[in-house]
């Protein structure tokens, strides 16, 4: 079965096994690109669309989860949500700082990803609201 989807002047074939992108966009919205895939794969599936971004000037908005350290360092910007939540939204380089800032410091040999998926995990216990209470006591 081979549906269509029109988004933003570009067609997306949907096939059993996957997605494919014809023609120009300037605005791309993927959703768990990576479910099945092996980390390396994932890794050139979004470097190939950072670089086709970057050339036709265009935007991504990618989401992932629990992304390698290789692909996540591919993206200029973050957006980190936790429980429906925007907990930080700015350039990737910048992370470390605002998280050390609010008292949460990323350990040395732990990759940035995997320090914010450990970070925005929110035991059951512990409401998503009070997290971010917490950490806008830092800020403000």
């Amino acid at each position: 079965m081979v549906l269509l989807k029109f988004f933003l002047n570009y067609i997306i074939w949907v096939f059993p096994a996957g997605e494919m992108l014809v023609g120009p966009a300037r605005a791309l919205f993927m959703d768990e690109i990576s479910t099945g895939l092996d980390s390396s794969t994932t890794f050139q599936i979004v470097n190939s669309l950072r670089q086709s971004i970057h050339i036709l000037g265009g935007t991504a908005v990618i989401s992932l989860l629990q992304p390698a350290p290789e692909t996540y360092n591919l993206f200029d910007d973050i957006i980190l949500l936790s429980d429906g939540q925007v907990v930080y939204q700015g350039p990737r380089e910048e992370v470390p700082e605002f998280f050390e800032s609010v008292g949460f410091r990323c350990p040395e040999r732990k990759g940035v990803a995997d320090f914010l998926q450990e970070v925005c995990t929110v035991p059951p216990y512990f409401s998503i609201h009070k997290c971010i209470k917490l950490l806008l006591s830092y800020l403000f």
